[in-house]
């Protein structure tokens, strides 16, 4: 019996977990170039006496790379990223990666986002305009002409499949591997007075919310169990 009661509290602490996941979410579905969190859960085996008993881990929570949706606003400085790439940025905590691609230049021609991070090149260098300079183009390689002259470039980059993310702000990652700038620019690459938004489904993130919550309540109506047929055990079996 006690077992029973154990394996319903995983399940609360995986749910729990999963709820978080859900609310960042779902807080987050306007930001543009969000990247959803989502949780793996595995199955633990511990001995328990004879037999095996099956508890749920607290989870592992890893970032959906699936695309957003992609809106065009006409703003020449507002970029939408295309494929696997991200644009690189230059934060107090290192090389951050994003697919937030509105961005501003400064009073000293920086480029740099709206959150105030540093859009570097693929030298990962800080880019330089005029901002009286005329109007700016943005090639889908990245190249950036001001009145008709080159100007720089904006750096598109792209993480190894086996890089670990951890979130930085709202819609930026770092990977614990160095991305790489991209060079081939078939599929991949940056399309001018786009914005890409956030990849959460709000539709099914309420779904999942329902069916965590219900799945919740019915744990925690478990462990209630567990513990009434404990305590009838004991009553039953002790001394008269």
């Amino acid at each position: 019996m006690a077992s029973s009661i154990y394996v319903a509290l995983s399940a609360q602490s995986t749910m729990e977990r999963r709820l978080a996941t859900i609310a960042t979410n779902l807080s987050n579905m306007s930001t543009p170039g969000f990247r959803a969190e989502e949780v793996k859960f595995e199955t633990l085996l511990s001995k328990m006496g004879r037999n095996s008993v099956a508890f749920a881990n607290d989870g592992e929570v890893f970032t959906s790379l699936k695309s957003g949706p992609v809106t065009y606003t006409g703003n020449t400085l507002d970029v939408a990223v295309r494929g696997a790439a991200w644009l690189g940025l230059d934060t107090p905590a290192g090389r951050v990666l994003t697919r937030d691609g509105r961005l501003q230049i400064n009073e000293n021609g920086e480029l740099k986002t709206l959150d105030g991070f540093a859009v570097v090149d693929p030298g990962g260098r800080p880019i330089l305009l005029d901002p009286n300079g005329g109007t700016v183009s943005i090639g889908m390689d990245g190249a950036i002409t001001q009145a008709g002259q080159p100007v720089g470039s904006i750096g598109v980059f792209e993480m190894s499949p086996n890089a670990k993310l951890v979130r930085y702000s709202n819609s930026g990652v770092i990977p614990d591997l160095p991305p790489n700038p991209v060079i081939d620019f078939t599929n991949q690459g940056v399309r001018q007075g786009y914005i890409e938004g956030s990849n959460v489904d709000p539709i099914m993130e309420m779904t999942k919310l329902i069916m965590v919550q219900r799945a919740f309540e019915s744990a925690a109506m478990a462990v209630q169990a567990g513990e009434d047929l404990t305590q009838q055990a004991i009553t039953s079996l002790g001394p008269a």
